[in-house]
C-alpha cells in the first residue's frame, strides 16, 4: 500500500522543467502552478562551492517581504522522496527540505521545497537559466515573471554541460511517446 502515498513538491528552479525532474523522479505529475509569497529567487552556491552539474550558481529562495516566486507544484510518489533529496544534495547539507505554504488561484496548499544552506551569491550559467525558463514556459508561469527570469544576468559559461545532453535525450523520448500516442 505504501507506494500509493504521495506528497506535493514546490519547484522554482531547474525542476520547473518536467523532463529535468522526471530524469530521476518518474512519478512527478504537475499538480498546479503556485506562488510563494514574501520570497525572492536568488542564485548561489552552497558555501561558495560552484555546482559541477551546472557550472554556476543554482536557485534558492530567501525571505523578502513583498516579493514572490512562481513555481510548479508537483504531485509525487513518496517512493521518489529519497531520489529528490539526493538530487537536492540534502545529505551533503547543501539544501534543507522545508514545508511551506504556497498560494494557488483558489487556496493555499502545503508543500515540500528546498532552501540552500550557507548560500554564497553567484550568477547562474546560461544553460541553467535556460532550463528554468523552459520550465517556466512549459508550465505557463505568468508572463511578467518569465520576463524577470529572462533579465537575470548569467556567468556566460560556454563549456559543455552533460546535463543538457541528458535533457535533450529525455525531451526527444517524451516527443517520441507523444507522437506514438497521436498515431495510435
Amino acid at each position: 500500500m505504501a507506494h500509493h502515498l504521495t506528497f506535493l513538491y514546490f519547484a522554482y528552479g531547474s525542476n520547473l522543467l518536467k523532463e529535468r525532474l522526471q530524469l530521476k523522479n518518474p512519478s512527478a505529475q504537475v499538480h498546479c502552478v503556485a506562488r510563494l509569497k514574501d520570497h525572492r529567487l536568488v542564485f548561489g552556491n552552497h558555501k561558495g562551492l560552484a555546482s559541477e552539474r551546472w557550472h554556476g550558481g543554482v536557485a534558492t529562495v530567501e525571505h523578502s517581504p513583498g516579493d514572490e516566486v512562481w513555481g510548479v507544484v508537483w504531485k509525487m510518489s513518496t517512493s521518489d522522496l529519497e531520489s529528490l533529496d539526493s538530487q537536492e544534495n540534502v545529505t551533503l547539507g547543501a539544501y534543507s527540505p522545508v514545508d511551506l505554504s504556497v498560494k494557488t488561484k483558489e487556496h493555499e496548499i502545503h508543500c515540500r521545497t528546498y532552501i540552500m544552506n550557507s548560500c554564497v551569491y553567484a550568477p547562474p550559467s546560461p544553460q541553467y537559466l535556460q532550463v528554468i525558463m523552459m520550465g517556466a514556459e512549459q508550465n505557463a508561469l505568468p508572463t511578467d515573471y518569465q520576463e524577470k527570469l529572462r533579465a537575470i544576468k548569467t556567468n556566460a559559461f560556454e563549456g559543455p554541460l552533460p546535463m543538457m545532453d541528458e535533457l535533450e535525450q529525455a525531451g526527444g523520448r517524451s516527443k517520441e511517446r507523444a507522437n506514438r500516442r497521436s498515431d495510435a
